[in-house]
């Protein structure tokens, strides 16, 4: 007899649960990490006193003592010594033009010719009358003398020969006022012939030829501008007049005009004036420099940079302009000690012309400072000359620093 066995599902041993697969993961990832930073977090034996005493590279430049052109910078814009709006003197049809536009014209030159033929006209009507008035004139004078003889033989009253000379003195005045009418038609003849009355560039024209013009016309034929030579007129603080007429007494003074970037030399003058007025609203005082302008380089109305140059300053102690550094406590610069480290030193700015600083104290001539690389540097750190720049003057990298220079912060002392 077979028998079946059957298993109680309550008396069977229970199964073995698996973890879940994400704490399976945690656990593999914390074993992962000790076993990373056991391997890795501890430096190397000496490492961080290998890259403390590295050097820094940087360049360097030597405090000199030299003499110091000063100057200020003032705003202005060209102006032409002259700007003529020619226009016809008498009326009439513009017959020509003898110019163009933008060309150069000499005193005198003919720029246009109003039709002349009713000046001539005029002038030769003039003329007739100044013969006929002339013979009257002529006549009369005669019979003055006639009538003088007469008198002398007592064969006529005196009050003839009075009458007479009357008639004469008339006939003269007669012949005077001919003469005039003659010169004022030769004049009006001579201006139906336009001339330039300045040596300049002629503009945009404004009348074409056929057209009726007269002496009334609000706009001219052209506007003629001279452009060499050519003024600069420019402002500086009121609180500069006292250097400024100072130096004028010593001898002429340089300006120098400089394009709007403030870098670009444009061309060199000399100053004229000061304005005998200061501007209260702003502070201000107005001065007026010639240029020579042959090249055309100055063009009226443009904007400029000017730099008036004064007196020049002696032995002065100089750095180039990017060394300085700004801290909290002021001016500072890196100064360089004889075993190639780093030290800050305090200063004081006397003032600063172009790319030079000059310095009232706080350097000796002949110490060298850092130029370039300052923003790497510490109190104390070593570093690696790899260049001077020319004494007194920025070179390369110097002219790089010196545009963004003073925005790098170095270590304040």
């Amino acid at each position: 007899m077979t028998s079946a066995t059957q298993t109680d599902p309550a008396g069977a041993a229970p199964a073995r649960r698996r973890p879940p697969l994400w704490l399976v993961l945690l656990a593999l990832g914390l074993v992962g990490l000790g076993v990373w930073r056991f391997a890795f977090s501890k430096p190397p034996e000496g490492s961080s006193k290998d890259a403390a005493s590295r050097p820094v590279p940087v360049k360097v430049t030597v405090v000199v003592k030299q003499d110091v052109q000063t100057s200020v910078d003032g705003l202005g814009a060209v102006v032409p010594l002259a700007s003529v709006a020619v226009k016809c003197r008498v009326d009439g049809k513009l017959d020509q033009v003898m110019f163009r536009e933008g060309q150069t014209m000499k005193k005198g030159e003919v720029l246009a010719q109003i039709d002349p033929r009713p000046f001539r006209i005029q002038l030769d009507q003039a003329a007739a009358t100044l013969a006929r008035d002339s013979a009257q004139a002529r006549n009369a004078a005669l019979n003055l003398e006639r009538f003088k003889g007469l008198r002398e033989q007592k064969l006529v009253a005196q009050q003839q020969v009075d009458d007479q000379q009357t008639l004469a003195d008339q006939a003269a005045a007669v012949v005077g006022i001919d003469r005039a009418q003659v010169e004022s038609a030769k004049l009006m003849l001579e201006w139906s012939r336009v001339t330039s009355p300045i040596d300049g560039v002629t503009g945009v024209r404004q009348v074409d030829p056929g057209n009726l013009v007269h002496a009334s016309d609000a706009t001219g034929l052209v506007l003629i501008t001279q452009l060499d030579p050519i003024a600069v007129v420019f402002t500086l603080p009121q609180d500069a007049l006292p250097q400024v007429v100072k130096a004028m007494a010593e001898g002429p003074l340089t300006v120098e005009a400089f394009a709007r970037d403030g870098t670009t030399l444009i061309s060199t003058g000399t100053l004229m004036m000061i304005d005998n007025q200061i501007n209260q609203t702003t502070a201000t005082m107005r001065l007026k420099a010639q240029f020579e302008n042959a090249s055309h380089q100055l063009w009226p109305n443009a904007f400029v940079k000017a730099r008036l140059k004064l007196a020049k300053r002696p032995n002065m102690l100089v750095v180039p302009t990017p060394a300085v550094q700004r801290g909290p406590k002021g001016p500072f610069v890196y100064v360089v000690n004889s075993d190639d480290t780093a030290a800050v030193r305090s200063i004081e700015i006397e003032g600063t012309e172009g790319t030079l600083t000059m310095l009232k104290k706080g350097l000796e001539q002949g110490e060298r400072v850092v130029l370039d690389g300052q923003s790497q540097l510490r109190p104390g750190s070593k570093v690696q000359v790899g260049a001077e720049a020319p004494r007194g003057a920025v070179s390369g990298a110097g002219n790089a620093a010196a545009k963004g220079g003073d925005k790098r912060a170095g270590a304040a002392p």
